[in-house]
């Protein structure tokens, strides 16, 4: 069983080449790669993988999003607390801040790498839809999705285009055609996932839209902010109708919803690191570790401890 230790956060590119290739400095068109915000990249997985480092890799926690095409050869990854391996034809997601590793690359990958941030995807066009509303991108979607042979050839054109126009850039800014490939290449991978979940709509309801917002806050305050007044507070709403509209869309209280979140955090921590059921009970802001202990068995019928051995073999 490989090592575990604490997540290591990847911030932008830089950190990106430090914590997994073996010659960080040495990837393909990576004029800008100072940026720490308002960055994109495109790089053959192939690539990459020559460039891996000749060790396992550690859990990280990357602040940008990933999209990973592959067309060629096997991938096993953790994404948050659930393992997985892709074979070709097939889309994955990692969204920002999200706990991941990289278990294995297949020596034949091929497809393409994309990292970005929210900053650069802001700039591609005015008023597009955010990035939460991307259903592959919502805390709890699949973060994968087959693709058919003709699909991953269109999305493989997309991201040659984009991989062509950041190579040739002349300056630092001179990217406005990637950032428009980008946004195409996300509503073309939308309109996938939704053909495949089956959810055909052209106009996302206001009810449904507060309610993927207030999903999205939880995603990414649920340790400072328990409280549904908390998020209300940050929709504008009062707290009972945010938990009516919550109720009606999903079926489940805006409560369960924090709690659902914690109990991830804390399942992804228990299967990726090595920390203590006290460390994590602090990294989750629980000062008292009975507490959270009771409230870890409460929402999954087991403790802590009875989860890490059960899910590590």
């Amino acid at each position: 069983m490989k090592a575990r230790t604490k997540p290591t956060l990847i911030r932008d590119p830089n950190d990106f080449r430090q914590q997994y290739l073996s010659v960080p400095g040495h990837i393909p068109c990576n004029l800008g790669s100072s940026r720490t915000k308002n960055f994109f990249e495109a790089v053959p997985l192939e690539k990459l993988k020559a460039l891996h480092k000749n060790k396992p890799f550690v859990s990280t926690r990357r602040n940008f999003y990933t999209l990973v095409l592959l067309t060629r050869g096997r991938i096993q990854e953790t994404i948050g607390f659930t393992s997985y391996e892709f074979g070709a034809n097939t889309l994955y997601f990692i969204p920002e801040n999200q706990l991941h590793t990289i278990e294995h690359w297949s020596s034949d990958v091929k497809g393409y790498h994309c990292i970005f941030d929210s900053d650069y995807f802001l700039l591609c066009l005015r008023n597009q839809v955010k990035l939460n509303h991307y259903p592959f991108f919502q805390p709890d979607s699949e973060p994968f999705m087959k693709i058919s042979e003709t699909e991953a050839g269109a999305l493989l054109e997309l991201f040659h285009k984009m991989h062509f126009e950041y190579c040739n850039r002349k300056h630092h800014n001179d990217d406005l055609l990637v950032r428009m490939y980008l946004n195409i290449l996300l509503i073309e991978i939308e309109r996938i996932y939704r053909h495949k979940h089956s959810t055909d709509t052209n106009s996302i309801p206001r009810k449904q839209q507060l309610s993927t917002q207030f999903r999205k806050l939880v995603s990414q305050h649920f340790l400072q902010k328990r409280q549904v007044s908390d998020y209300a507070a940050l929709l504008y709403v009062t707290p009972h109708y945010l938990n009516d509209t919550v109720k009606e869309i999903t079926g489940r209280s805006a409560s369960e919803f924090i709690y659902e979140e914690m109990i991830r955090e804390a399942k992804s921590q228990l299967i990726q690191t090595a920390s203590t059921v006290t460390q994590i009970a602090a990294e989750l802001n629980y000062s008292d570790q009975s507490y959270f202990c009771r409230f870890f068995k409460k929402h999954t019928g087991q403790s802590p401890q009875e989860f890490r051995k059960k899910h590590l073999h």
